[in-house]
């Protein structure tokens, strides 16, 4: 048989079109955004993810999804790592920290592109997010304090709808107190293992509650005494439990009337609903914060979560892309939907999920009068010292002047390598 010769340039290209993807390198390989995410959020925000993977064909959104307890290591150990994300959720009082490794980018162009600025979002929200009037990251989802509140007991002490000044507060407080009939009552609970209550009081006396740029305790100054003082009455008056163990179960104790009110976030409007029986639901309503003076609201915290570019992720536009999508009003309503966190944008309250409950509109009232707490990294340090004499002073262990001029000399240690740096005598 004769041999049969075979062209070497046709055999090739048979072979390529019978093995197409091997000679092709195979199919396109997904573009990858690494995005983390903390706690609740992060199990929750999954479901957003697949409509913006469907919008960016050929990207794929890696979810890592850590718990809060281990978020801030996690982190650190990635920047020492030079292994962190593209887009992370960032806690608003973490981002001075990352700023200042340099761990995170600046949105200001990222923002101008996309036509979005301070309009859209609470100015108090807002401005958590600017270091040295620079942004770093775009608000997510918001959190403050209001008080929550019995309205038949606030009723029969003469404040209906709670009060609205320091002035009624005390003697709403008083009024409740008194009338209590035998019974083992008090008017609100400031559990002394919390921080936010002292520190909202001051910054409603316009307290900074740091001097000379943020590198000295200001807590003995003339604004955080009056709030501080003011604070302690509760404790002092009889008004509050000075210890935590006397109130086992919130909801329980709440229900049976052992206390009236309650500085708290939006977490607890689902937890309210949840514990409280059937017949007490009619009687529990949220306010504003009473503030010191008539005709000024009380200011709040600016709380919440932001989403944040890191510097070193190699696909910014694409990240950018993530950020902007779960920052849209439509992506708000619908995770707000999945998991009552409060929407950032102020156009996601108009939808009727939020219009329409009654438990969330005094949210949104306190959400125009929030502030942010200092931005530096040391802040959450300082915060656990506020809670920690503020305890003392409950209890009176010291009195209030012992305590703030304690907490100023360790605040001024803790910001000893801040003024250092800022050359700061």
């Amino acid at each position: 048989m004769r041999a049969v010769r075979r062209n070497p340039v046709a055999y090739l290209a048979v072979l390529c079109v019978c093995l197409l993807p091997a000679c092709s390198g195979g199919p396109a390989q997904d573009t990858e955004i690494q995005f983390w995410a903390f706690g609740s959020e992060g199990e929750n925000v999954k479901a957003l993810l697949p409509a913006f993977e469907r919008q960016h064909p050929g990207v794929r959104v890696k979810l890592q999804v850590i718990p809060w307890t281990a978020a801030h290591e996690k982190l650190l150990t990635a920047y020492a790592g030079e292994s962190t994300p593209d887009v992370c959720q960032l806690g608003n009082t973490w981002i001075p920290e990352f700023v200042t490794l340099k761990a995170i980018e600046p949105l200001e162009p990222w923002l101008r592109r996309a036509g979005l600025d301070s309009t859209s979002y609470f100015s108090g929200i807002w401005r958590t997010n600017f270091i040295e009037d620079v942004q770093y990251g775009l608000p997510w989802y918001v959190d403050t304090r209001v008080l929550f509140y019995r309205k038949d007991m606030c009723a029969r002490a003469g404040f209906p709808t709670g009060p609205r000044t320091w002035a009624e507060w005390d003697t709403l407080c008083r009024r409740i107190v008194t009338a209590k009939g035998g019974h083992e009552r008090y008017a609100v609970l400031l559990p002394t293992t919390e921080w936010a209550p002292p520190v909202i009081f001051g910054m409603q006396k316009g307290s900074l509650m740091l001097r000379d740029r943020n590198t000295y305790g200001d807590f003995s100054g003339a604004a955080f005494h009056a709030a501080f003082r003011f604070y302690i009455d509760f404790f002092k008056r009889g008004y509050a439990p000075a210890a935590l163990t006397d109130v086992m179960n919130i909801y329980q104790s709440f229900g049976e009337g052992y206390f009236a009110m309650y500085i708290t976030g939006p977490w607890n409007i689902g937890e309210f609903s949840r514990r409280l029986p059937p017949a007490l639901q009619d009687v529990w309503m949220t306010a504003p914060l009473p503030g010191p003076d008539p005709g000024r609201p009380g200011v709040s915290l600016a709380g919440g979560s932001s989403l944040v570019l890191f510097s070193r992720s190699p696909r910014k536009e694409l990240a950018w892309e993530l950020i902007r999508y779960l920052s849209a009003p439509e992506q708000q309503i619908m995770f707000y939907r999945i998991t009552g966190d409060l929407p950032a944008r102020v156009e996601a309250w108009q939808d009727s999920a939020l219009a329409t409950n009654i438990y969330a509109r005094a949210f949104f009232e306190q959400l125009k009068h929030v502030a942010p707490t200092p931005t530096i990294p040391q802040w959450e340090q300082i915060a656990m010292k506020v809670q920690d004499f503020a305890e003392l002073a409950a209890r009176n262990k010291m009195t209030v002047e012992e305590s703030l001029s304690a907490l100023d000399r360790d605040v001024d240690r803790i910001l000893e390598k801040r003024r250092w740096m800022l050359n700061v005598r």
